[in-house]
């Protein structure tokens, strides 16, 4: 009996909410929610696992991440992705603010770990001066690994909630953190609940050398700017590789070729629906991000054009099995860290 391809490898799908788009049209829609809204619901509408917002110190616009909460109670299953800078941010609140969009969206949230790497950036907090690459995504990979401590730091059930006694948690199970790094140190315990994915999801655009090191040591999804199958391909193996090598599964690392995209016409449509199977069936990536020059015109045309014909092959799902992201991405929810420690006998 034949295996549907749909069983052998699932094939994930992410677009960027951001794009080069005129000037003109951005500067009306970029501080409209409702224009952020309906390109949610309509990649919604086409089973895409997650949407991603940009976000930079360097250029002016509305910070993603609070775009994206305010998405999150007008959609039901659409995975939600801003892009938050560790340089020159607090880890703590990082770590906050992410799980914050997790509740609000019920376990459908994730974050891009970005850095801040200019002077004029770095003038903007008055701080610090700007600091090479290297240094900068080691501290990124130090806020990933603190975030995920925290979110740790209150196990699933220290919320009791007892009002005859007056006690809303378990002091046992909250947890310090005690993490120091080589810019900051965090003791925690988080001031939220562990958030309901456990650990959102971590997301790098680990396209340069240095970024690439933090993805496999800790992210969930790992993003590579590629233009053919071939180069994909090999910083699949490289990634899955050092992230073995790191002590993780390899297996729970999601590889996404991160793809610029420009839909005129139906052909192109149809197009590029060749294209994502040609190079998945090649095992190049576990799926695509798309980068559209004009978000709106580009994602109505990837909807009703490309995903139809990916789900008539059988490459895309026609529904969404669960409800968070994670379960989009067929990641597990991670165990506690604090509670797994805990309950080892001494």
């Amino acid at each position: 009996m034949s295996v549907s391809p749909c069983a052998l490898r699932p094939l994930h799908l992410a677009f960027a909410l951001d794009g080069p788009i005129r000037r003109a049209r951005r500067g009306r829609e970029a501080y409209d929610p409702e224009h952020y809204v309906r390109l949610a619901r309509l990649a919604e509408r086409g089973t895409l696992d997650f949407v991603t917002l940009g976000d930079s110190f360097a250029r002016p616009g509305p910070d993603a991440l609070a775009v994206l909460a305010r998405v999150a109670p007008r959609t039901g299953r659409i995975g939600l992705v801003p892009a938050v800078t560790t340089t020159h941010t607090e880890p703590f609140h990082v770590s906050t603010a992410v799980n914050t969009l997790d509740w609000v969206s019920r376990g459908r949230a994730g974050w891009t770990v970005e850095v801040s790497r200019s002077r004029a950036e770095a003038r903007l907090f008055g701080r610090r001066d700007a600091a090479p690459a290297d240094a900068l995504w080691r501290e990124a990979g130090e806020a990933a690994e603190v975030s995920a401590r925290l979110w740790d730091s209150w196990e699933d059930d220290a919320e009791i909630r007892d009002a005859a006694t007056g006690r809303f948690v378990d002091r046992g199970r909250l947890h310090h953190v005690d993490f120091r790094g080589t810019t900051f140190s965090v003791r925690g315990p988080s001031i939220t609940p562990r958030p309901p994915q456990g650990h959102p999801v971590i997301v790098v655009d680990a396209t340069t050398r240095a970024a690439r090191e933090v993805a496999a040591a800790h992210a969930d999804v790992a993003l590579v700017r590629a233009e053919d199958p071939a180069t994909a391909g090999d910083a699949r193996a490289g990634l899955r590789a050092r992230a073995r090598a790191l002590g993780r599964d390899p297996d729970r690392l999601r590889v996404l070729a991160s793809l610029p995209v420009e839909l005129y016409c139906s052909g192109d449509a149809v197009g590029l629906a060749d294209l994502i199977g040609d190079w998945h069936a090649d095992g190049a990536c576990d799926g695509f991000h798309l980068r559209p020059a004009d978000p709106q015109r580009d994602l109505a045309r990837l909807v009703d054009g490309t995903v139809p014909v990916l789900q008539h092959r059988c490459l895309l799902r026609r529904f969404y099995p669960g409800a968070t992201l994670r379960e989009h991405l067929g990641l597990p929810r991670p165990a506690n860290r604090y509670a797994a420690a805990r309950k080892v006998p001494s």
